[in-house]
């Protein structure tokens, strides 16, 4: 048998590791930050703690799925372009699997025990939601100016449904940081380098941008056509972490009809329920769309919601630390940051609250979730069992 070059070694190694990080990294991008750490910092020293630092703060600073991005930059170092492959892919598989097959299997289930589960799961995405908006408010809204823009961006998806809403939203609030949040420049960190040259990263921005403009104009002309627009314009503007793409999602899928809100709710509520990042719930979305296969659907839809983040972090790669001294650029992000927060609390009204709490004993369950959250620190997957066993109760009631 032919000896394996240093290179697929190197790929074969980011994708085990990898891999066993998709089946045990429960808990959500900040955990999943703190097991990389550990991982690659501490146990293998891939790099240093600076530069994990720095790689870090560029993920957080971008759009996109914080945690994966990393996975993926990581993966880029390692063993270049095909480790970035390998160790999206296994950190990825895993929860997808599992909710493309939860998916797929909630159309046949029945009865009493599997309908007071689905409702413990709608209930349990209350809490979670909820757990979401005061992490990110006490982080992106220190100040009374961010707030405001937070306010703003709440009338804003009022006012403006739908995925416009959302985009609206952002802009204004990137344009009010633009002006008013140029306090503090960000801490300079150790410089960040990696074999991209600038002309693939301007070549990865232009796509960026590219399907972006282009993928609006070809929907409607073809089923695959609306699910790659929906996903990727989700992708593309997930600012401030994984729970934001819940009322992003929520307005393509679920007020176009792909979706109806218990179904969306439920998946949503079996997401915190597994190990790996919570975009993989894209799959699940993709599995139950009409009009294409539900396998097919699932490819699309993940695919779609990954490739920005990953299209913007090469792009941005070779200009990152001469951009993050830009103080345009923080005050844009702050505001930004801000404006998601009143997003994600608008979200956590409609649909999430509307749909879940319909009496006082749903109320006190999620306000159990909340509490086993923010003051026990319970992890996510253990909320989730118990408040899905609430929910199997309160429907015996």
């Amino acid at each position: 048998m032919a000896k394996q070059s240093g290179a697929q070694v190197r790929i074969s190694e980011v994708f085990s590791v990898f891999l066993w990080l998709g089946l045990t990294s429960f808990g959500g991008p900040v955990a999943h930050l703190s097991y990389f750490r550990t991982e690659f910092v501490e146990r293998r020293r891939w790099l240093s703690e600076a530069a994990y630092a720095d790689l870090v703060a560029l993920c957080q600073f971008l759009p996109g799925p914080a945690s994966s991005q990393v996975g993926f930059a990581l993966g880029l170092m390692r063993a270049g372009p095909w480790g970035a492959a390998a160790a999206w892919l296994a950190f990825t598989l895993p929860s997808a699997i599992v909710l493309v097959l939860f998916a797929l299997g909630a159309a046949v289930l029945d009865g009493p025990i599997a309908s007071g589960l689905i409702h413990g799961l709608k209930i349990v995405a209350v809490a979670i939601v909820a757990h979401a908006v005061w992490g990110m408010a006490r982080n992106l809204c220190p100040d009374k100016t961010r707030t405001g823009i937070a306010l703003l961006a709440v009338f804003t998806v009022v006012f403006l449904s739908g995925p416009l809403g959302q985009v609206s939203a952002i802009v204004a609030g990137g344009l009010a940081g633009l002006i008013l949040c140029r306090e503090a420049s960000m801490p300079t960190q150790e410089q960040l380098h990696f074999s991209i040259s600038r002309q693939a990263g301007v070549v990865a921005l232009i796509l960026f941008a590219g399907f972006l403009i282009v993928l609006p104009l070809l929907a409607g002309s073809a089923v695959w056509l609306d699910i790659l627009d929906a996903f990727y314009r989700s992708g593309a503007l997930v600012f401030g972490g994984g729970h934001v793409v819940l009322p992003l999602l929520e307005a393509e899928v679920v007020q176009s009809g792909w979706v109806t809100p218990d179904a969306f709710l439920t998946g949503y509520g079996a997401a915190q329920a597994v190990p790996g990042p919570l975009f993989t719930f894209a799959a699940y979305l993709g599995a139950l769309l009409p009009g294409v296969n539900g396998l097919a659907g699932a490819l699309l839809a993940l695919l779609a919601i990954f490739v920005p983040g990953f299209l913007l972090l090469v792009g941005v790669l070779p200009f990152w630390n001469r951009f993050r001294q830009w103080g345009s650029a923080q005050a844009l992000m702050r505001g930004a940051n801000a404006a998601v927060v009143g997003i994600l609390g608008a979200a956590l009204y409609q649909p999430v609250w509307t749909s879940a709490i319909i009496g006082p004993y749903e109320f006190a369950l999620a306000l159990t979730g909340f509490l086993l959250l923010t003051v026990w620190k319970l992890p996510a997957w253990a909320v989730v069992i118990v408040i899905a066993l609430g929910g199997l109760l309160i429907s015996t009631l």
